[in-house]
Formats: C-alpha cells, sequence, structure tokens
C-alpha cells in the first residue's frame, strides 16, 4: 500500500443474510456451520433451493414506502442504517454532501419488470395496469437512491455493475473516492434481491448450474465431488468506511483496514472463468498491500458450487499460495448460498470477527473433496483456532470475466 495514501477502515457493518439480521449472529451461525437455506416455489418455474433474509423490514421506513420503493432498497436501507448505528455514527457528523453511496449489484429491474408482466397477464396484457412506478424502481442507480432518500444524504449515489465480483468492487469505489478526497465518509457493499426472479432460476437451470439436494441446506457444495451448482439467495450488505485519522479522532471501533484491491477482466468468456486471470488480481492486490502470500491467514473463496468454476479458483490460489503452508482456505456459500451482488461482502463481513476471536469458520456440505479442488488448509465442518489473524483475502469473481479481490488488515 503506497504511505501517502489515506488509510481507510470499517467501521460499521450493517448485514442481512439468509442466517441472520446482524453481525454477531451471523458470524455464531457460520462457525457452527448453520445453514438456513429452505426451498422456494417460484411462479412458473416451481420449487428450488434458495436463501432468503427475514429483517424487519419496518424498522427504518414504512410499510407505504417500502411498497414504494424495491425489495433491494428495502435491505439496502435497513442495512445502512444498521451500519451507521454499529459504527455509533450520527449522520450529521459528516456533511451530508460529503457522503457517497456505492451499492454493487449483480443485476437490477429484473424482479421489478417480471412482476409487472404477471400483473398485466391477469388483465389481458392491458398496459394500463402497468405500475407508473416501474421506472424508478428499475433504474441502476435505485438502491443506492433509496438509501440516500432514506437518510437524506445529498453526496454523490450509484450503482457498481461488475456481475457477481460487485460487492468487493464497491469497497474499493468507496476507498478511491474517499482517497480522492470526493467524500468524507462512505457507505459501501452490495444487494442482491435475485430470489425474486424466476428467470435467474430458470437461467441457471438452462446453463445446467443449479444446485440442487433433498435437503436444500445441502445444496451449495463447493469443492464436493457431487456438486451440481449455485444457490440462488438474496441479501444485502453496507460498510461503513472512514478514513483512518477521522476514525480514531472520534474514538470509533475499527473491524479492519482496507489495504490491497485488484480488479481485471478474464477477456475470455461470457461465463466459463480463467485461473490465470483470477490469480493475476489476487497477485496485484498483495502487490498494492504490500504483502507476500504467506502473510494472508484466510482466504475465503468465491466458489459457488459449480463444476469448472470451483476447479479455476482452486487453480488459481494454488499458484500463488502454493508455497505459503500457513494460509488457511474457508467458503462462505457453502452455508449462505450464493447473494450476487452481495456475495462479496457479505463473504468477508463473515470473517471480519476473525480478527478478534482467531477463529477460522468452516465450510459446510463436503463429503467427498473433489481431486482437483484439494488445496492445504481447507476448514471443513469444525472452525480452526489460529494464534493470530492478522490479514484476510476476499474473492470475487463475475460472470463476462470480471475479477474483484479485497484484502483487509487487522488495525493494531
Amino acid at each position: 500500500m503506497e504511505n501517502q495514501l489515506p488509510r481507510i477502515v470499517i467501521t460499521g457493518v450493517g448485514l442481512a443474510a439468509p442466517n441472520a439480521d446482524n453481525l454477531k449472529t451471523y458470524r455464531e451461525k457460520l462457525l457452527a456451520g448453520i445453514s438456513e437455506i429452505s426451498e422456494l416455489n417460484l411462479r412458473y418455474f416451481g420449487n428450488a433451493p434458495a436463501g432468503l433474509c427475514n429483517f424487519d423490514e419496518t424498522k427504518y421506513r414504512k410499510k407505504k414506502e417500502n411498497k414504494r420503493g424495491t425489495r433491494a432498497g428495502c435491505l439496502g436501507v435497513y442495512c445502512a442504517n444498521e451500519a451507521l448505528a454499529d459504527a455509533d455514527l450520527s449522520i450529521d457528523h459528516y456533511k451530508r454532501s460529503r457522503i457517497g453511496v456505492y451499492v454493487g449489484l449483480t443485476e437490477h429491474g429484473t424482479v421489478e419488470t417480471e412482476n409487472e408482466v404477471y400483473n398485466i397477464s391477469q388483465y389481458d396484457y392491458n398496459v394500463d395496469y402497468w405500475t407508473h412506478h416501474h421506472n424508478p424502481r428499475t433504474v441502476l442507480n435505485n438502491p443506492a437512491g433509496e438509501i440516500t432518500m432514506n437518510l437524506g444524504i445529498t453526496g454523490p449515489h450509484y450503482a457498481i455493475g461488475a456481475a457477481c465480483a460487485a460487492g468487493n468492487a464497491s469497497l474499493i469505489q468507496g476507498v478511491q473516492m474517499m482517497r480522492l478526497g470526493e467524500v468524507d465518509m462512505a457507505l459501501a457493499g452490495g444487494i442482491s434481491e435475485s430470489t425474486g426472479s424466476f428467470g435467474i432460476f430458470a437461467s441457471f437451470q438452462a446453463q445446467g448450474a443449479l444446485g440442487s439436494a433433498d435437503d436444500p441446506r445441502n445444496a451449495c457444495r463447493p469443492f464436493d465431488l457431487s456438486r451440481d451448482g449455485i444457490v440462488v439467495s438474496e441479501g444485502a450488505c453496507i460498510y461503513v468506511l472512514e478514513r483512518l485519522d477521522s476514525a480514531l479522532a472520534r474514538g470509533a471501533k475499527i473491524y479492519a483496514e482496507i489495504v490491497g484491491y485488484g480488479m481485471n477482466s478474464d477477456a475470455r468468456d461470457y461465463v466459463l472463468p480463467f485461473h490465470e486471470r483470477q490469480a493475476e488480481c489476487m497477485e496485484l492486490a498483495m502487490e498494492r498491500a504490500d504483502l507476500k502470500p504467506e502473510d494472508i491467514d484466510i482466504i475465503n473463496t468465491h466458489a459457488t458450487g459449480t463444476k469448472q468454476g470451483d476447479i479455476e479458483e482452486c487453480k488459481a490460489i494454488r499458484a500463488v499460495f502454493g508455497e505459503a503452508p500457513d494460509t488457511y482456505i474457508n467458503n462462505t456459500k457453502s452455508i449462505i448460498g450464493h447473494a450476487m451482488g452481495a456475495a462479496g461482502v457479505l463473504e468477508l463481513a463473515g470473517n471480519l470477527p476473525a480478527f478478534e476471536d482467531n477463529l477460522v469458520h468452516p465450510t459446510i456440505n463436503c463429503n467427498d473433496l473433489d481431486p482437483a479442488c484439494k488445496l492445504p488448509n481447507i476448514v471443513f465442518d469444525k472452525p480452526v483456532q489460529l494464534e493470530s489473524v492478522n490479514t484476510i483475502l476476499n474473492n470475487s469473481f463475475g460472470m463476462v470475466g470480471i475479477n474483484s479481490v479485497i484484502i483487509v488488515k487487522k488495525y493494531n
């Protein structure tokens, strides 16, 4: 990390995951390997395993406001307010015009459009029944914009569209904008409302990449020889990002410092990942952080439970970390499914408490390890206690060949 650049830290975390609505409970369930993936019945499609969130939807805005807005906006408003509360930070501590809101999304608008098409189908497709709220609900900046309206933030807001790498990309954007001096504080994270779209499930099934199991909690099986695809989940996670000097001045709790990041493109295929570019992305993040592979204590993998995707990431990790025997590896999707645009930030959040408890949460549902996915120190079934945890590397990769890596470090 270049020393002259402002140091950026995480001081608040707000989340809604398929198994928790706060970081403390989320961490407890990850350590225990408790999955709450359930079966969802979708119109036109039928039943499929899915990760659904249960949180207080009217804690920070009224039912009427939620009805006018979107599910993604509802998730974002909840998580942004929870992050500020967690940071013990009033929205007026910084000028509202100097706060940025950056939200990573895999897609947005699909759910609203499917719902409206279904609605007018009940009226012989008469477009007079199409809602006049459709356009503001489906613009890409909608979830970030709903956060600004709820909190009265007048600084910049926009969406980061980077497929399933978008959560990490939003953190990178927040760091960059704060270092440029464009904003003094950032609310950055990712949101997924994907479980509301039958089209997403149908598309993964058409690709042969939709996870299945008799028990939906076993449907996401990264690294397992029997893995057969993704479990679609909704979810959100928003972070409060501050400059280190500002955070220290107000006596803030500091979860971690963001010390390195990397983004690049495979430039090869619409769907298939490429291990060489993934390895280069991890190396770029470590170069920016001035770290070597042996300095990384935990790698949280992107692995989604798809055949080739898991293999490619394992090749990349093997290429970069083959000589780092003390680096431990885990996977969060095995427990919560794939939260798309929120995946990277939710998975990073689940590992942040390792800086305090020195535990590596387990990967579950791998009963027969694929030899092509064999790596030293993958943590299965039960957490592993380390002597200390000082650095965490978080991988997130997405369709059309977009890769993102974040490295966070314990602040001492």
